[in-house]
């Protein structure tokens, strides 16, 4: 705290290493930010379609204030992150169910065997469209939920553009074709999703927020929350739901009236607010748009399936979320 240069850097841990007491996601004391390695194995769960994820879902995507705030830490400490130098890249994950490790001449015992990853049906190189589209969807789900989450994103090299590296998941000894980047392969419409989200993430504090959400109405009487748990329902989630092994959508309201911070000038950080609609079933859900309490119009601003939608969706109306997709709404007065 006291030395004038480490004071002023920052510090990042990858807080795993071999042995017992090894994992120490969480135990870094103030200063120190983290790779959160349970958001990367929670949000993979919950994309590949894992029952019962929905409860540390919601923590990994609000900052994971389970791990950091005791510490009195804020959201910042939580470097989110799917991919890594070590391990799969984006698109591996979405196209292979085993690592492909055979070129490192180890007869592929090296390397991680257990990477929550879902092939979308087939394993490797296909050209079936449907499970192309499927993994091109899942790509964009996995990108976006990272740069919706609240924290610091932390993207693979390439994973923005399609990289990939044919399945070997530690790539420690190839310095070839394998791990260099083909820019005749980069996936033009891609990078221009991600920038979008890039920019919107970068235009709205919401998604930004220096403190924990805390549930609590923002002012006094009977306002909003900072922060509201959704059924497709529009209904707020309950125990019961929480507690569902089943379920696989939610929908989260972030009130960007309720940031709690002020900008440079002393000002209070005043933003709109965003209903982030999450629907990791296979199939078509339609969400319901909450009261006027809520706002009264909705206009899509990202949606991972690519779907065209009305302008706008109306307090009360309905919103199709296609399978595997994530729809984020803004209110539009």
């Amino acid at each position: 705290h006291q030395d004038p240069v480490v004071s002023q850097v920052k510090l990042i841990a990858e807080p795993w290493d071999i042995g017992d007491g090894g994992y120490q996601v969480g135990n870094f004391p103030a200063l120190w930010t983290e790779w959160n390695g349970k958001y990367r194995d929670t949000v993979r769960n919950f994309w590949r379609g894992e029952p019962g994820t929905l409860g540390e879902f919601s923590a990994r995507l609000t900052g994971s204030s389970d791990l950091y705030e005791h510490s009195g830490r804020r959201p910042v400490a939580s470097i989110n992150f799917v991919t890594a130098h070590d391990g799969f890249t984006l698109n591996d994950l979405v196209s292979y169910n085993e690592k492909h490790n055979e070129a490192n001449g180890e007869d592929s015992n090296d390397g991680e065997s257990h990477n929550r990853s879902w092939n979308c049906g087939v394993e490797g190189p296909t050209d079936d469209p449907e499970v192309l589209e499927l993994r091109a969807r899942q790509q964009r789900n996995f990108l976006a939920t990272l740069l919706l989450s609240q924290g610091v994103p932390m993207i693979l090299y390439g994973d923005e553009m399609g990289r990939t590296q044919d399945g070997n998941n530690n790539t420690y000894c190839q310095d070839n074709e394998l791990t260099w980047t083909d820019w005749s392969r980069v996936d033009d419409g891609l990078v221009d999703f991600v920038s979008a989200l890039v920019e919107l993430r970068s235009r709205h504090p919401v998604f930004r927020r220096r403190r924990f959400f805390d549930g609590r109405p923002v002012g006094r009487g009977e306002e909003l929350p900072d922060i509201a748990w959704l059924t497709p329902r529009g209904e707020v989630m309950t125990q019961a739901d929480w507690g569902s092994g089943f379920g696989k959508s939610v929908a989260a309201f972030l009130n960007g009236h309720g940031i709690r911070s002020k900008d440079t000038r002393g000002e209070p950080v005043v933003d709109d607010s965003f209903l982030l609609c999450f629907n990791g079933h296979d199939e078509t859900i339609e969400f319901t748009v909450p009261t006027e309490d809520y706002a009264t119009n909705w206009e899509v601003v990202v949606d991972t399936a690519i779907a065209e939608h009305d302008v706008p969706y109306p307090a009360g109306g309905s919103v199709k979320v296609l399978g595997r997709s994530l729809v984020v709404l803004r209110q539009s007065e």
